[in-house]
Order: C-alpha cells, then sequence, then structure tokens
C-alpha cells in the first residue's frame, strides 16, 4: 500500500500544473459548467500574452534612445556642408560712382519788419493830386483798397517780402451747433422760478385789439431753445389761437431775459422749452 501511495505521488509530481491534465484532475467530479474551470483552462495563453507584451515593452524600451540619436542629424555633417557653401564663387561687385544726393533747399526767410518810407517835406505846388492825404469822406468813398501785397519789408539780408508769398488762407471750419435737448438733469429755470416767469409775461403782454373785438380767447402754446448761454432761440408756435395772439406771444417770449441753461453730464447744454400765453376776456 505505502508502494502504491509512493508511487501516485511520484506521478503527480510529473503532471504540468499549466497542462489541460491537470485542469482534469482538479474539476474531477465537479461542476465544469462554473466559470473557475474556463478561467484555470485558459490561464496558460494569458500567461504567455502577457509574457509576450511585456518582452515588447521592453524591447521598445531600450531601442528608443537609439532610434532618437538615429533620428538626429550627426554635427559632422553640418560642418561638411557649411564648408562646401564657403567655396562658392565671390558675386561680381560693379563699381559705380556713387551719386549725392542734394538736400532740398530751406524756404526763404522772412522779413522782420515792413519798410517805412520817412515823409519828404515839399512845396504845395510841387505835391500832386495824387499824392495828396485823403480825407476819412475820400477813404470811405474810394473803391480802391490796400492788401498785404501792397506792402514792401526793408532790406534785410537773406530777407523776403510777405507781399510776395502767396500763401492759400484756409478758413477755420464751422462748427456745428449741438442738437438741443427735449429733457435733460438740470432743466432751464427762469431768474426766480415759475413764478416770475408768468408775472413778466403778465405785465409785458397786450391783448390784440382785434381779436377781443371778435372774442377770441385761449392759449397759444409756444416752443423756443434755451441756448447753453441762457439765450432764448428759435421761438415757435406749437398750437395757435389766431394770427394776432401769435405774433404777441412770440413777440413776448422773444423779449424774455437770459435763463439759468440746462445741463446735461455736468455741462450747460441747449434745451427745449415750452410755454402757454393765457389770453383771456375780461
Amino acid at each position: 500500500m505505502q508502494i502504491n501511495q509512493r508511487r501516485e505521488e511520484y506521478n503527480m509530481a510529473k503532471i504540468d500544473l499549466a497542462s489541460t491534465e491537470w485542469c482534469e484532475l482538479i474539476f474531477r467530479d465537479k461542476n465544469k459548467e462554473y466559470g473557475a474551470f474556463k478561467m484555470r483552462r485558459d490561464s496558460p495563453k494569458r500567461h504567455t500574452l502577457a509574457m509576450i507584451l511585456v518582452l515588447v515593452a521592453a524591447a521598445l524600451a531600450f531601442s528608443v534612445p537609439t532610434l532618437i540619436r538615429m533620428a538626429t542629424p550627426d554635427a559632422k555633417d553640418e560642418m561638411v556642408e557649411v564648408t562646401t557653401l564657403s567655396k562658392l564663387d565671390k558675386p561680381e561687385v560693379k563699381n559705380e560712382p556713387i551719386r549725392k544726393i542734394n538736400p532740398e533747399t530751406p524756404p526763404p526767410a522772412l522779413k522782420s519788419t515792413i519798410k517805412f518810407t520817412a515823409p519828404v517835406i515839399k512845396k504845395d505846388e510841387e505835391v500832386r493830386d495824387e499824392d495828396e492825404i485823403k480825407s476819412q469822406e475820400q477813404l470811405t468813398e474810394s473803391k480802391t483798397s490796400i492788401s498785404i501785397a501792397d506792402v514792401k519789408g526793408n532790406d534785410e539780408l537773406n530777407g523776403k517780402d510777405i507781399a510776395d508769398l502767396k500763401q492759400a488762407i484756409t478758413t477755420a471750419p464751422e462748427v456745428e451747433e449741438e442738437k438741443p435737448y427735449t429733457m435733460v438733469e438740470e432743466m432751464p429755470r427762469f431768474p426766480g422760478g415759475d413764478q416770475e416767469l408768468l408775472s413778466f409775461i403778465a405785465k409785458n403782454l397786450k391783448y390784440p385789439v382785434i381779436s377781443q373785438e371778435n372774442g377770441i380767447q385761449g392759449k397759444v402754446f409756444i416752443r423756443f431753445v434755451v441756448t447753453a448761454t441762457g439765450d432764448v432761440k428759435n421761438v415757435t408756435v406749437v398750437r395757435s389761437l389766431d394770427s394776432y395772439c401769435d405774433r404777441e406771444a412770440i413777440r413776448v417770449i422773444s423779449a424774455l431775459p437770459r435763463w439759468i441753461p440746462g445741463r446735461q453730464n455736468g455741462r450747460n447744454v441747449p434745451v427745449y422749452y415750452t410755454v402757454p400765453i393765457i389770453f383771456k376776456l375780461q
């Protein structure tokens, strides 16, 4: 019996643990549909694949420095190339005469003073009519004018008469007036307030006689602009009553004194303002 037991132990020692026979022996009389049987059976393949991948990765790791050295050009090759290029023929240089460029001549200097002709005392009979001093009335009636071209400068060295220079005189562009605002942060104010404005209108308004005789009464709405300086301009009728009352309302508003101008963003600006003028029969 002991001999048989040793024989079995010897046989088991000779079995390859990674073989199919060993897998069959382990799972004899057991459920082979269970996942452990398949994992045990396929483990040699997995081990072999893992070993191959490790060897490939190691080979790549050792070969990368060699590949980098092969891809990098040798410094000796660059030196050979430079030496070869330096042996090229020298370019032909043409000996052309150098032309001097004359600088632009500066503009002539202006004479600093205007020539003054000293008066000469002569007898009356020696003075010509055209040389006599004209009166103010004669100068006003005369159609001739004196320009800068009629004035000659002195004889200063290197000087030039202003009259000889013909330069175009450019006029400054006209500044466009700012368009009036309808509403601003601070509206224009009549000095003393609205009560003083109504008092001024009442004192200066004259009811047209024709309008009174025709029994016309009502309101005329006047619109005007209070400029940035406080002046009243562009007086117009927004809603009319009749032509006589309209003209009277325009006259009174046009006679208003200077206002306190409106302000927007910290500066004075032109602003529209509307005032009703009341014509009422007593």
